[in-house]
């Protein structure tokens, strides 16, 4: 008999924006007069229309398909060139980043749990609490975790809890760790890292030899000119961390699928026997045997992005989905809620009234508002007692969502 990866055992129900479908599905068939006026406003998809610079390009490109003397077959695993030059010109101007230090894949959330393949056993992970659920449950299936506690903790990880006090940025550990996950602007709680927070964590990094995991898919959020868009602005990071990014939010690819991971040839790992090993060279071994690489019209409307009308056009959906997030900042604080986030991330965090649990609050917002938010606990123990509100939709909806936020929790 064939066995299991008794490491899935160990994960506690199911994934969470899954488990809230599931609710919301049975909550529908259960109120079937009700179902047409819910409001999702849990899980971060975006609504609106790929941009039309973005259009065009794939368009011609599945015409390219069309035709033997520019058909394409396989692509390079790594990414086209054309991609990866487009991203090391624009996304990272200026911060000495090649685009052979780029590696095109179908979305950062493939790659926070794929990076973990080239990592061995025995690492210390440190991860964020609240948290992005992806980071634990892949420490979970590979086995770099014992059981979890009642809180839902898993045994081997080290927890840095993130709360008002600390403005949801972590102190740095005081004992050594080998890899830490870092989200910023941040999923789910929408805080950012100022430049002297960051520069700590890589002086951390620099001083323990471990390397920061940056998940930067909401980059392209950030309103304030002073807050750093990527890790690589902070002196030193280039030799200690790997940056995640992805086409999803700014550019409407949640369907179409594609992101990126930055891998600085300077950035290494330790072999068993002691060897400096450049983690770049793993990445692209692992990529050219489990990866065919991103479709080539994806990557062609990947590539639009960053033309001069795909810029102003991505920037459009920026101001549209940031303005929701002010829309719904106001709402929630003119009723009385303690508000986070929002200001330079699409996601806006709020504290649940007092005595009312997450999953409380998601529930009276679904029957009471109809209206779909997703629990803090879902993102880890310390998320317990907050709520996360997503700015991913029309502006009708959530001027809507306002009202009934005004008229259910007032």
């Amino acid at each position: 008999m064939a066995s299991i990866n008794d490491n899935f055992l160990k994960l506690k129900a199911g994934y969470l924006f899954p488990e809230i479908g599931r609710r919301v599905a049975a909550y529908a068939e259960a109120n079937p007069d009700k179902a047409s006026q819910l409001i999702r406003c849990g899980i971060g998809d975006v609504t609106e229309p790929l941009p039309l610079a973005v259009r065009e390009a794939m368009h011609k490109a599945v015409d390219e398909l069309g035709c033997r003397d520019t058909f394409r077959g396989y692509g390079p695993e790594q990414g086209y060139d054309f991609l990866r030059k487009a991203v090391a010109d624009n996304a990272y101007a200026g911060l000495d980043i090649s685009a052979d230090d780029i590696f095109v894949s179908d979305g950062s959330k493939c790659d926070t749990g794929n990076i973990l393949d080239i990592f061995g056993k025995g690492n210390t992970i440190a991860i964020t609490d609240p948290v992005y659920p992806v980071y634990v449950d892949t420490n979970v299936m590979i086995g770099n975790t014992g059981d979890a506690d009642e809180s839902g903790r898993y045994e081997g990880l080290v927890y840095l809890e993130c709360n008002a006090e600390n403005n949801f940025v972590p102190a740095i550990p005081e004992e050594k760790v080998d890899i830490v996950y870092l989200c910023y602007p941040n999923n789910p709680t929408g805080a950012s890292a100022t430049r002297e927070q960051l520069q700590a964590w890589v002086d951390y990094a620099l001083k323990n030899d471990t390397i920061i995991l940056y998940d930067a898919a909401y980059e392209a959020f950030i309103q304030d000119p002073d807050v750093p868009k990527s890790i690589y602005e902070i002196e030193g990071a280039k030799n200690c961390a790997l940056e995640f990014r992805s086409f999803s939010k700014n550019g409407g690819f949640t369907g179409v699928r594609c992101g990126y991971i930055v891998i600085p040839e300077t950035v290494t790992g330790t072999s068993s026997t002691g060897e400096k090993v450049a983690i770049k060279k793993l990445w692209s071994r692992r990529t050219s045997t489990k990866f065919n690489g991103a479709s080539y019209p994806v990557q062609r409307g990947a590539e639009a992005v960053y033309s001069e009308e795909g810029k102003k056009q991505v920037q459009e959906l920026i101001t549209h989905y940031m303005g929701n997030a002010k829309l719904l900042r106001e709402a929630c604080t003119e009723i009385g809620l303690k508000v986070f986030g929002g200001e330079n991330a699409p996601y806006v965090w709020v504290a649940c009234p007092e005595g009312v649990t997450s999953w409380d609050m998601f529930d009276k917002m679904l029957e009471e508002a109809n209206v779909v938010i997703t629990p803090g606990s879902g993102f880890g123990a310390a998320g317990e007692g907050y709520f996360r509100i997503s700015a991913f939709n029309s502006r009708e909806n959530v001027e809507e969502v306002c009202r009934r936020l005004k008229t259910h929790l007032a």
